[in-house]
């Protein structure tokens, strides 16, 4: 199940009610100052800033904290060039939906699985990932084994 929201598309599980799997936040959807785009319960987090000329933040370090014993990983594509076609899994391994990316979006991967393909030569994205990266062989499996 998908729905547009205020700021972003929300990509559901059809197998697990209210289980969000994937995140689709446009660009040109970025309204606010500040808009957590990830639910803070997650392990990975996103938010938007759309900041005014002056705007400063207090200078901070982040500290260290415990963190839970097992964490999947999580993963974020934006889109800094070029384009990209999105394709997201259900946590059965269905495809749930086909998204297309251009420079400014971001998909955010919570559950289930995702392939990119690339759409325009020389394209270019930022991909973040929860760590730490143990390998891939520790960090993911293929759904085409």
């Amino acid at each position: 199940m998908c729905f547009k929201g205020a700021e972003m598309k929300k990509i559901y599980s059809n197998l697990e009610e209210n289980k969000l799997l994937h995140i689709i936040n446009r660009k040109n959807e970025i309204t606010q100052e500040r808009f957590d785009v990830v639910p803070s319960d997650e392990f990975i987090q996103l938010s938007t800033l759309k900041l005014s000329k002056g705007k400063t933040f207090r200078p901070h370090a982040h500290v260290w904290k415990d963190a839970p014993e097992k964490c999947i990983a999580q993963e974020s594509w934006v889109v800094i060039s070029g384009k990209v076609r999105c394709y997201f899994y259900d946590i059965d391994d269905s495809l749930v939906s086909v998204e297309e990316l251009e420079p400014g979006d971001a998909s955010i991967t919570l559950y289930g699985g995702h392939t990119y393909e690339i759409l325009e030569d020389d394209t270019v994205v930022y991909e973040y990932k929860t760590g730490p990266y143990l390998g891939q062989e520790l960090d993911k499996r293929f759904l085409d084994d």
